[in-house]
């Protein structure tokens, strides 16, 4: 603990000044900081954008010993550390990927003080390696993020968070800082309890953005309308989908229709096209990037001018999340939802029919152990590739719902699900002094191996498969047959970073997956249509205030109507009404139609363009030529 509040706090200006070049921190975060610093439970709930993991990334620093960070969003993690160890803050990341040797390089920096922020993954606290090596860390203070999965009343629900009590029991002097970005109240008293915070500081800040102009439209050209808005604003921004196809598709139509500054962004993508997509929209002050909910978890860019979605979110904390990265900077910025009634309608049955019932269930989980043929206790060591066909094959159930439960058994880990294309990696049980007992065929192809894959006699190996082939002139098709053959002769372990794969994290007991694992995942999925509910009611509510209506849904009851959503400027038609708003414009100067609907970029243009129809019609605006209106005095 530092000693008195001037030394506290102009070391923790210093810090902020030094690592991340900022002079002045953002709303609560000095409180929260200091809090930390001064060891006391800190709750903290701070909308997207308001910088929550500055808050223990600061104190980290400043603090004696390791701040461990409890969080169950891997990808994020990830992102964080390579964001920390690029302004020369040392991070490590625990997580299931890990072999031993790898994991026991963390915990020895870790003892040795060299590391300042360590990642772990909330299941990581029953790990009986780590508990006996945590033992001999020094802890500064416990971070959990995302600290909402505590809550039962949540979809994100983690039966894991529940060990951090438990955990924190081991270490009673050091505090907990709990971190949220979207908590109703009924969550924010469960985090209090559940993670055992004695009398806890609260900082919460308000959910209200007086820059964003939250516009809510129904309208079945979607992709027209989002082009219309592109060319009226030559901006940065996110446009979200629901499906990585969607994202595609949207993202052709614009460059079909001359709208060449816009690419795709999903799941689907290599790590390296990923960090090449990111670090373009980061730099560029006029890019759009159509996106899955992927993107944008730990993005930090202040001069979004525009979030649009062209579909609903699942839920309205997502959507608020989502939102929130426009318009960081202060400036006005626009969150524009597009939706129609048949729309809604196809959500309602997407969730129902991703929901299996408890015989489905039963029926998907006998099948997926089954055919890695693991018996009621077994607990395989290795990674197996994952055919999401043959599941589909056997069970004669959809897609959507098998995805659903290994989704829920990886969020329990349970499992391990790689859904998305990473490098591949290669395990040899040869080693390069017995490739003479091999077939001459078998011995060459292994040699090749050794000689391109460095390390690869000693431990796993994680390689690009394209590239090992570009480089050695091999078609890719033949070198993974190769490789499947070696594999089932018992050469080598090798895993397709292309393809789906699953380890099992803990045995086969069916009495739990029937009994207990039932239970939960009928309760999330329960929570998942509600949540839903909540949102469409949001989506199609015509009579209150957009943003008000989200406030009350995060507990701010005696929020006042923001004037600006869509819901807002209809209502006030005595006050503000596009009549009026083309009148002002024009009382400026003449303009055109394109200029107009630039300016006025929270209506369409085709509703600009029948407005000024009318407003010709009864001679309050009249042609200065063929494609120029002023205002007729």
């Amino acid at each position: 603990m530092l000693s008195s509040t001037e030394t506290q706090d102009r070391l923790i200006h210093q810090t902020l000044k030094q690592f991340w070049g900022f002079d002045e921190f953002r709303s609560f975060q000095k409180n929260i900081i200091l809090s930390i610093v001064n060891g006391r439970d800190t709750l903290a709930l701070l909308p997207t954008g308001g910088g929550k993991s500055l808050c223990y990334q600061l104190p980290a620093i400043v603090l004696e010993g390791i701040c461990l960070v409890i969080s169950p969003l891997l990808a994020l993690m990830r992102d964080q550390i390579d964001a920390l160890l690029s302004i020369g803050i040392e991070a490590e990341l625990l997580s299931s990927e890990l072999d031993e040797f790898e994991e026991e390089s963390v915990y020895n920096r870790c003892k040795e003080g060299l590391i300042k922020i360590l990642y772990i993954s909330p299941e990581r606290l029953q790990n009986q390696l780590f508990l006996r090596n945590i033992q001999e860390i020094e802890v500064s203070f416990i971070a959990v993020d995302e600290a909402h999965c505590i809550s039962e009343w949540g979809s994100d629900f983690r039966p894991s968070y529940q060990n951090i009590k438990k955990f924190r029991q081991e270490f009673k002097n050091v505090p907990c800082l709990a971190l949220t970005a979207t908590a109703t109240n009924q969550v924010v008293d469960e985090i209090v309890n559940k993670l055992g915070l004695h009398q806890p500081q609260v900082y919460k800040q308000s959910f209200k953005r007086d820059n964003l102009n939250i516009i809510v439209e129904n309208t079945s050209n979607k992709y027209n309308r989002i082009l219309e808005f592109l060319r009226q604003n030559p901006s940065s921004g996110i446009i979200y989908t629901r499906t990585r196809k969607e994202a595609e598709e949207l993202t052709y139509f614009l460059k079909n229709n001359k709208f060449q500054n816009a690419d795709f962004f999903h799941a689907g993508l290599s790590s390296s096209e990923k960090e090449k997509l990111q670090k373009k929209w980061i730099s560029s002050q006029f890019h759009v990037l159509v996106s899955t909910n992927a993107f944008g978890m730990g993005i930090d860019k202040d001069n979004v001018r525009f979030v649009i979605h062209l579909s609903p979110s699942s839920t309205i904390e997502n959507y608020y999340q989502e939102i929130g990265r426009a318009g960081r900077n202060g400036e006005e910025a626009l969150a524009l939802l597009l939706w129609n009634e048949q729309e809604l309608t196809n959500i309602d049955n997407t969730f129902k029919n991703q929901i299996p019932n408890k015989t489905e269930y039963e029926k998907i989980l006998t099948y997926l152990y089954s055919i890695f043929q693991i018996g009621d206790s077994d607990w395989p060591e290795k990674t197996f590739q994952l055919d999401l066909n043959k599941i589909k094959n056997l069970t004669k159930l959809s897609t959507a719902k098998i995805k659903n439960i290994l989704t829920f058994l990886n969020n329990q880990e349970l499992i391990y699900y790689k859904n998305n294309i990473s490098a591949s990696t290669i395990q040899s049980f040869v080693q390069s002094d017995e490739l003479e007992q091999l077939p001459p065929s078998d011995a060459y192809f292994m040699e090749l191996l050794f000689r391109n894959l460095p390390g690869l006699s000693i431990q796993k190996v994680h390689f690009s498969d394209v590239a090992f082939c570009k480089k050695n002139g091999m078609d890719l098709q033949n070198f993974k047959q190769k490789l499947l053959q070696l594999q089932k002769a018992g050469h080598l372990e090798y895993l397709d970073g292309s393809l789906h794969s699953i380890k099992f994290l803990k045995p086969r007991n069916d009495r739990h997956l029937f009994g207990e694992y039932w239970s939960l995942f009928h309760n999330i999925q329960k929570n998942k249509l509600r949540k839903w509910k909540e949102n469409k009611f949001y989506i199609q509510d015509s009579d209150f205030c957009k943003m008000k209506l989200i406030l009350s849904y995060f507990g701010e009851r005696d929020a006042e109507n923001c004037g600006k959503c869509s819901v807002c400027r209809k209502r006030n038609n005595s006050k503000r009404t596009l009549s009026s708003d083309i009148s002002q414009q024009l009382s400026n100067r003449p303009m055109s139609l394109d200029e107009m609907a630039a300016n006025l970029n929270f209506y369409s243009k085709e509703s600009i363009s029948e407005t000024l129809i009318f407003l010709l019609d009864i001679g309050k605006v009249k042609m200065l030529n063929y494609k120029t209106y002023m205002l007729n005095q």
